[in-house]
Order: C-alpha cells, then sequence, then structure tokens
C-alpha cells in the first residue's frame, strides 16, 4: 500500500493543504474525521448519513426476501434472522468504512452477491456452505488490496466489460423483482409470460406496479430517499388494500401485510457462525472456485466503480478516478464479504445509494457513521420491517436494476469490439439466470475479437488468462465426461 492510498482524503487542493494548518479550536470529532479540511461540518454529516440511510434502508426487506428460497436440502433461512443479520452486518462494516476509512461510503447485503447465493450457491450446496463462499470471496478480496494484485485486475478488465458487468446485474435484479412480483411468470407455451396466463391476476401485483411508477416518479423529481418513501407508501396502501379488499392471505407471495405481535423484539442472531466449511464433495473443486470467482467479481469490480463514483461525486478523486485512501476502502469492502457471510446475511459490499448522502453534503466518515448506527437500531424493529409485502419490496429490485442499467450511456455502441462483448455479458445474465455465464460470454467475446482484428496482444496477459478459464468453464461437462470425473 503506497503512501498516497494510506493518507486521509482530501475534497480539494485548498482543502488538502489544509490539512497542514488546521483552524484553532476544533473539536476532536472534527479533527478526527477531517470535518473542516473538507468544508464539511457536523450538521451536514448527520443529514447526509441519515439520507444514505434513507435511501438504502430498502435492503433489510429485499435481501431477506431474495435469500427466503430453499438450499440443496430443501432448507430455508427464518426471515427473523435474516433481517438480523442484515442489519448486523450492515451496521458493523459501515461503522468500520467510517472510522477506518474515513470516507462517507455505506455497505450493506450486495444484491449481485445474494443473487448468486440464491440462484447459484444454494440450489448446489446447504446456506451453512453458501455462507462459506461469502467468506472466502471476503478472504481473497482483502489479499488482492494488501498485496497490491487490485491494480492489476483494476487496469486488466477493460472499462466497457466493467459497464456490462453492472448493466448485466442490473437486469438480473432486474427480473428477480418482476418474477418475485407475480409480474412475470414461467409461461405455459413461452419461455415466460405477463403474469401466470398472459395477464396480472390480484391485488397485490397490482400495489406492486403503483410501488414501481411511485419510486419511478419520486426519482425523477429528485426526492431523497424515494426508494424508502415508495416501499412506506406501498406498503401503507397494501395494509389498506389488504383490509378493504378482504385480500386472500395466499395471494400474497410471502404472506399479507400485518404486525404479528409487538413492534419491537430482541434482535434473532440464529444465524451468527452458521458457517460450513467443506463436505463440498457432490460439487466438485472446479465449481467451487468458480462461484468463488463469481462472488469475487460480483462483489469486487462493482464495489470498485461505486466507491470511485461516489468520491469522484464527492470531490475526493481525481479526474483519472483514483482516490486517496482506495486500498482502505477496497479493504473494507472485502472484510464485509466475510463478516456477512459469519453474520448470515451474504456479503458486504459499497452501496451506491451512498451518493444521495453525498448529495446532501456529505464528505467525511462521520456520515457513515451516522448511517453504520441507524442500521444498529434496526436490530430492534424486526417485526416492523417484517410487515412490508414482498411485492411492495420487490419493486425496489426493479428501481435499482435500472439505476445500474444508466452505464449504458458509457459504452461506444458504434464499436464492435466493444459493443458485442458488452451486449453479451447484459444479455445473457437474466437470459441463463446467472452472472457468471454473462462475465464468462463477455470476457470470451472481447479476446477472440480484438485477436481477430489482429490486436491480440491489445487484452492482455490477464484477460487471455480468463478467458481461458471461462471456456474450461463452459466446457466443463464434457470435459468431466472426458475424464470420466461424472
Amino acid at each position: 500500500m503506497t503512501q498516497q492510498h494510506a493518507e486521509p482524503v482530501a475534497t480539494t487542493a485548498e482543502d488538502a493543504g489544509a490539512g497542514s494548518r488546521p483552524p484553532a479550536g476544533r473539536g476532536w470529532l472534527d479533527r478526527y474525521f477531517h470535518i473542516s479540511e473538507r468544508g464539511s461540518t457536523v450538521a451536514r454529516e448527520v443529514r447526509g448519513g441519515l439520507t444514505t440511510f434513507m435511501a438504502m434502508a430498502y435492503i433489510l426487506l429485499l435481501n431477506p426476501l431474495i435469500l427466503g428460497g430453499k438450499d440443496v436440502d430443501g432448507n430455508m433461512l427464518g426471515q427473523a434472522g435474516l433481517i438480523t443479520a442484515t442489519a448486523f452486518a450492515a451496521a458493523l462494516t459501515t461503522l468500520l468504512m467510517g472510522f477506518i476509512g474515513k470516507v462517507p461510503l455505506a455497505l450493506a447485503a450486495g444484491l449481485s452477491v445474494s443473487g448468486v447465493l440464491a440462484s447459484q450457491v444454494a440450489p448446489q450446496m446447504t446456506w451453512g456452505q453458501a455462507m462459506a463462499m461469502c467468506v472466502a470471496y471476503g478472504v481473497i478480496i482483502m489479499l488482492l488490496v494488501v498485496t497490491g494484485l487490485r491494480e492489476m485486475i483494476m487496469n486488466a478488465i477493460p472499462l466497457p466489460l466493467k459497464h456490462g458487468i453492472t448493466m448485466g446485474i442490473g437486469l438480473f435484479i432486474a427480473l428477480i423483482g418482476f418474477y418475485k412480483a407475480g409480474f412475470v411468470h414461467q409461461g405455459k407455451t413461452t419461455p415466460v409470460s405477463l403474469g401466470p396466463a398472459g395477464e396480472l391476476q390480484g391485488w397485490p401485483v397490482l400495489i406492486f406496479g403503483v410501488t414501481l411508477l411511485l419510486i419511478f416518479m419520486l426519482q425523477a423529481r429528485r426526492v431523497p430517499g424515494a426508494i424508502l418513501i415508495g416501499i412506506v407508501v406501498g406498503t401503507v396502501v397494501a395494509i389498506v388494500v389488504n383490509s378493504v379488499a378482504n385480500v386472500s392471505a395466499k395471494a400474497w407471495s410471502a404472506g399479507p401485510p400485518e404486525l404479528h405481535g409487538s413492534a419491537v423484539s430482541s434482535p434473532d442472531f440464529s444465524l451468527f457462525g452458521e458457517v460450513e466449511f467443506g463436505g463440498w464433495g457432490d460439487v466438485g473443486a472446479m465449481t467451487v472456485g468458480m462461484i468463488v470467482f463469481t462472488l469475487v467479481l460480483a462483489g469486487f469490480f462493482d464495489a470498485m466503480a461505486t466507491i470511485i463514483g461516489v468520491g469522484t461525486q464527492a470531490n475526493l478523486a481525481d479526474k483519472q478516478g483514483r482516490m486517496p485512501g482506495l486500498s482502505k476502502a477496497l479493504f473494507i469492502d472485502g472484510a464485509g464479504g466475510a463478516i456477512g457471510g459469519v453474520a448470515g446475511g451474504s456479503g458486504q459490499t459499497v452501496f451506491v445509494e451512498s451518493a444521495t448522502g453525498v448529495g446532501e453534503g456529505a464528505r467525511t466518515g462521520l456520515a457513515s457513521v451516522v448511517t453504520g448506527l441507524f442500521f444498529a437500531a434496526c436490530l430492534f424493529f424486526t417485526p416492523l420491517t417484517a410487515i412490508v409485502p414482498a411485492e411492495v419490496a420487490s419493486a425496489a429490485l426493479v428501481v435499482i436494476g435500472g439505476m445500474m442499467m444508466m452505464q449504458a450511456q458509457h459504452v461506444d455502441w458504434s464499436d464492435s469490439a466493444v459493443a458485442i462483448p458488452v451486449f453479451l455479458t447484459v444479455v445473457l445474465m437474466p437470459f441463463t439466470y446467472t452472472i457468471t455465464t454473462g462475465v464468462a460470454a463477455g470476457v470470451i467475446s472481447y479476446v477472440a475479437i480484438k485477436a481477430a482484428q489482429g490486436k491480440w496482444r491489445e487484452p492482455g496477459a490477464f484477460m487471455w488468462v480468463l478467458s481461458l478459464i471461462f471456456v474450461v468453464y463452459f466446457a466443463l461437462h464434457p470435459i468431466e465426461e472426458w475424464l470420466g470425473v461424472k
């Protein structure tokens, strides 16, 4: 780690210079977080931290929704335990980012990571083994940061493919949202259909549509916390409709919007420490390796882009996207993978919603501390958050997917060497319901097209090695048959 990365982040050159002559009379809070040096105030940091929490509190609802399925043995994770694990891991990692990273970046369960766990890992392993995958990928990211290999990886993956990965994950998440809301179904004569029979059925899916439109309208008006406001309003509408229209409990995919018992309860830490290493004989070493690699891709590159993007918005990065203190932020993000796995709530990653707090003026780690404290308070309000129906929470998945698709503006679609790999990366993630497939197709096609153009040196050695690994991934079954493994 270079000295540049170890130094505190400055907002501008003037702020950096102010560090040598700090204003007189500053309190310890100001001195520790460099609040004055970055042109901020305590009140602005608190407001920014609260805004960030409001913008990303939906994760307390969506993460349990995504991870609510069965594992290979048919076991399911309890909703109360999932909400507690999600809140605890988000609180701890965000507090670490605030106190150590000292930047306005908040962390919580990564939707892309949770999507991989639910769709690719759990059908092959137990939930304990799936959480062990999170610990493994978190440790790998920390090692990449410590050894400096992250620099090589950051430079090796072409920027258009990074945008493609983000967009593909966005479509993947949106598909999950549409499906869980009942808007999209597996068709009888087609692969998918609108509703179960070509038309929408029931009040819950209608409430999903209303919630989705409301959030989009609030975002268009640039209302802070638009997602959370939409979820709250959608939940209120769902409660009223459920009561007035006497909707059947079976119509709601995860139960009706009702409060069972008190709104306040003790945290449910039943999932904490339920990590199972080993026992992967039936899965195979190659499959385990590809799962870990997929989680590294889903967590590492998304976090890297988010950190640089939010840092740029906060004037913490230069024109080349280089941000002092980036190594610390990436290390904590990697630690979030391990922390989330141990807590039982999926790997933690930096959230792009941190930009909402920055928009409110947050410039230091104090804002992250505020956000983390709000997540910690949510540990005691699990029954209250459980009122939100899955159909309402699913609307936020679609919204986040749409936000991630905005990366398309950075892709040169007139260049086939870029457009084709990005296209394959984006569409194959939702079409195959796996993130790995999209990444693999993008990498292989990028290298192949460059080679066909006579530019075989341009991708670099790392991309060539990566493409060969992915070729093996696609040919895994015939290779195993040839070797007599299966």
